[in-house]
């Protein structure tokens, strides 16, 4: 039987149906091989070759495919149809003739597909290909860039940086931006303007609204009326004069849908509508494309085939009629930059199937199906069509003119079943594959003006000045930091994910409420690189090399030009970096930094003169676990530190004051490891006011006096434990909310807990964790059962002392951050494993003779 090697055992499942008995479908369980992290691995001196090295658990998946070829001397080669598949059926190859399977009578075929569905294999099989050697080479130069950055940059950073964790090359210009982003918000003035608002209403008696446009002849601008005296007396011009419909113009508008999804639209969308992070959502692609639901989800091609489009069109007709149906189907050309075109669009593979009639148990599994189908369906469904109507009111004199205006849809066409999330701020315009014209019109909107006419009266029922400010730039969510990376050609949509991962793990960023903040040691690593590095950190250097690497894959470029071009430059810049000491970089930066760390002060008093000592001088400080702060020079007399924001209400746009107790100021605050509560100022007399830490999961914004006020209190004495009177007491400690006796902790359910648990139950809970050990709960306890593993053994998702995680035998790997445990499957859980166990052991540390 002839051998087809898949990258996952679901994606073989599916395959083995279609093929039948005369195929053996073996899984590789992704790549086989890879750079072993050491120096060495790429050798510039030598051409840039490559040491390739087989992971310890892929030993039995090749072996297994080196067994079933005794049996048969053809290799097909099906893994996934990119630069990433391409490489796996190239590691495959080299592996197997390492190993002595393949030989000169060994027939070796590359096919490719875009969907799992019998057809399309079927096709593939009937054009076979040899391996791409321009899509290896592609791959082996992004590979080799990759390590030699981190391999040579992240030890810089650990010997100049303490605390510091790793840089890499798309790693660090996606950190940029999110710095830089938050360095806008906090350098924004906030500005106050005031406008206008009339309530009239037609001779019929219907109201409508309208804004006050121009004033003494003059078009008002955003800042024309710059206070309230400037708003009063332009509402009193409007009150005191008589209004008269001066015209209504109606202007017909047509709204064209949307392209189908490509990797980073997807990305996005997902983000926006179903809070599915970058990494969540290509998992769950994933398993939709591996189980033959949707076409290959890592692509940037947006065109589709002529049979799914005939297929689209006669499900619109079919649902929706004939009305539905455009006279032509559309057609979409992708905008993006580097944009292959070569793969179709994300579309589901039975066009007449819809998320209803799919028999899908997993919740996620069935909304991003979901998403994907009416995203496929309108994007062959007719243009919207509408009318926008604007009224113009004015006075006799001409003195006040006002407009009002109305958009009615007339024909929902597309909008009847999709219509694209919207982000906010000025990167809230639609995406580039549509009309940048028509991204003003909010096709959600039905906002009928009442039948007016032109010449009748306007009567006034209530003039009001309107208040506002202007807001900063908004942080990225990831949609919006993917859009902004596609936008400037970083990276690629498939590594994305990985990549805010990477960022996220590292310490550098947080999410809250699906924001992006640069944590302290991100922004000072940011500061470090556009220092000393600042050519590998910029956006135009990152676009060209992935431009140089696209051309690799189409043949135009050698990929060992590109490494040593790069290389050359680099290699210097690390060179003239080694020697400079921890001081010398830390003062560079903390120059470069003052402005943001040391804002001018109030009283006009010397900013860096330390708060507590008087006599100190403030300084940039770093620590190997704390990351990056601000300390008095006069350390170890003086021990005043300071998050990197500062101490007061400006540091952060969600620190406040939430009132008084006793005399006391009580604050919200943000620092170095989160945000707290304080009672009181940081003063010589009270240099360490009491705090307390905000749990995990209150929100910044539902913070107020008593909630502070209860956290301050902690830890809450309960009353004496009835056996021996010692206290017994509630807190909230490192590991969560607990109950205390003597040295026996107790975890409890909830942070409320806390606060309501009365001594009956907190003796319950003490007991029980004095009968079971560990935890109060007992063992870890089973969430999800995932099945046996390939090699033998139940594979389970667990909740732990330390949080969720999936167990195989002896392996426990904790689940990634803001996955939740409902959504790991078997694939993702053997994935899991494979990572831990690929992660080198920690040795025991070795004892002197003597000691």
């Amino acid at each position: 039987m002839a051998v087809v090697v898949v990258e996952s055992p679901a994606k073989a499942k599916t395959i083995n149906k279609y093929l039948g008995g005369d195929f053996t479908v073996l899984a590789s369980y992704g790549h086989v091989r890879d750079l072993p992290p050491k120096d060495g691995s790429v050798n510039p001196d030598d051409g840039f070759r490559m040491t390739w090295e087989v992971s310890p658990q892929s030993r039995t998946h090749i072996k297994a495919i080196a067994d079933a070829l005794r049996r048969d001397n053809r290799l097909i080669l099906a893994t996934d149809p990119d630069r990433e598949g391409e490489a796996i059926s190239w590691h495959l190859q080299e592996a197997l003739r390492d190993r002595k399977a393949i030989g000169k009578e060994t027939r070796i075929q590359r096919i490719v597909f875009n969907a799992i569905t019998k057809s399309a294999i079927a096709e593939a099989m009937r054009h076979p290909r040899q391996v791409d050697a321009p899509l290896v080479h592609a791959y082996q130069a992004r590979r080799a860039l990759d390590y030699l950055v981190g391999f040579n940059l992240s030890p810089v950073l650990w010997r100049k940086l303490p605390g510091a964790r790793s840089a890499g090359r798309v790693q660090s210009v996606c950190l940029r931006l999110i710095v830089e982003r938050e360095e806008s918000i906090e350098a924004f003035t906030t500005r106050e303007y005031w406008s206008v608002k009339a309530l009239l209403a037609t001779p019929r008696g219907e109201t409508y609204e309208a804004r006050l446009h121009s004033l003494d002849g003059q078009v008002l601008e955003k800042f024309s009326l710059a206070d309230a005296n400037a708003a009063q007396a332009a509402a009193e011009a409007v009150e005191k004069r008589d209004l008269m419909v001066q015209s209504v113009e109606a202007q017909p508008l047509t709204r064209k849908p949307f392209a189908p999804f490509r990797t980073s639209t997807l990305q996005q969308e997902a983000s926006r509508k179903l809070r599915m992070s970058a990494r969540q959502t290509m998992g769950t692609a994933q398993k939709l494309y591996e189980a033959g639901h949707i076409t290959y989800m890592r692509t940037d091609g947006i065109d589709m085939a002529p049979e799914a489009i005939s297929a689209a069109r006669q499900a619109i007709h079919s649902r929706y009629g004939a009305a539905y149906v455009p006279p032509r189907p559309h057609h979409y050309k992708n905008k993006a930059k580097n944009a292959q075109e070569a793969h179709e669009c994300i579309r589901p593979t039975r066009m007449n199937i819809g998320a209803d009639a799919l028999a899908i148990a997993e919740d996620g599994q069935r909304k991003l199906y979901d998403l994907i189908w009416k995203r496929t369906i309108a994007s062959q469904m007719a243009a919207a069509r509408l009318e926008r109507t604007t009224v113009r009111v004015a006075s006799a004199d001409k003195k006040v003119e006002l407009r009002a205006s109305g958009q009615v849809v007339l024909f929902d066409g597309f909008l009847k079943i999709y219509q694209e999330g919207r982000d906010d701020g000025p990167q809230g315009h639609r995406d580039g594959d549509t009309a940048t014209a028509e991204a003003a019109i909010d096709m959600a909107a039905d906002t009928r003006l009442p039948p007016i006419r032109s010449g009748e009266a306007a009567q006034k029922r209530a003039i009001t000045p309107e208040q506002h400010f202007t807001q900063p730039p908004p942080r990225y969510t990831e949609a919006t930091l993917v859009k902004r990376m596609e936008e400037l050609g970083i990276g690629r949509p498939s590594t994305y994910a990985a990549v805010m991962t990477t960022i996220e793990e590292r310490g550098y960023v947080r999410k809250e409420k699906g924001r992006l903040h640069p944590d302290p040691m991100g922004r000072i690593v940011t500061i470090f690189l556009l220092n000393f590095f600042r050519k590998y950190v910029e956006y135009e250097f990152t676009a060209d090399m992935e431009t140089m690497l696209d051309e690799i894959s189409s043949g135009v470029r050698g990929y060992r030009d590109v490494l040593s071009g790069f290389w050359q430059d680099f290699s210097a810049a690390i060179a003239q970096t080694s020697p400079l000491r921890v001081a010398e970089v830390l003062e560079r930066l903390d120059a470069a930094l003052a402005a943001q760390i040391y804002p001018a002060r109030a009283d006009g008093g010397d900013p860096r003169q330390c708060p507590k000592c008087a006599t100190g001088r403030l300084h940039l400080k770093t620590s190997r676990h704390n990351g990056g702060f601000v300390g008095c020079t006069a350390y170890p007399a003086c021990n005043y530190t300071r998050p990197l924001g500062g101490e007061g209400e400006a540091a952060s746009a969600e620190e406040r004051t939430l009132g008084l107790d006793n005399g006391d100021t009580i604050y919200l605050k943000v620092g170095r490891f989160g945000p707290y509560v304080q009672r009181g100022e940081v003063a010589q007399a009270n240099p360490k006011p009491p705090r307390a830490s905000l749990p995990k999961g209150w929100a910044l914004e539902d913070m107020n006096l008593p909630k502070a006020l209860a956290l301050l209190s902690l830890p809450r004495e309960i009353g004496a434990h009835p056996e021996d009177g010692e206290k017994i007491e509630a807190g909230i400690g490192r590991y969560g909310p607990y109950v205390r006796h003597n040295k026996t902790y107790a975890s409890l359910a909830a942070v409320e807990d806390v606060f309501t648990i009365g001594m009956n139950h907190a003796v319950q809970y003490l007991a029980q964790k004095s009968a079971k050990g560990v935890r109060s709960g007992g063992r870890s306890v089973v969430l999800k059962d995932l099945g046996t593993h390939p090699d033998g053994g139940a594979i389970a998702v667990m909740d732990g002392r330390y949080g969720p995680y999936v167990k195989w035998q002896k392996v426990n790997a904790t689940l990634p951050k803001g996955m939740a445990p409902e959504a790991v499957s078997a694939e993702i859980a053997l994935t899991l494993i494979q990572e831990k166990q690929a992660k080198p052991k920690r040795k025991a540390p070795t004892r002197r003779k003597g000691a």
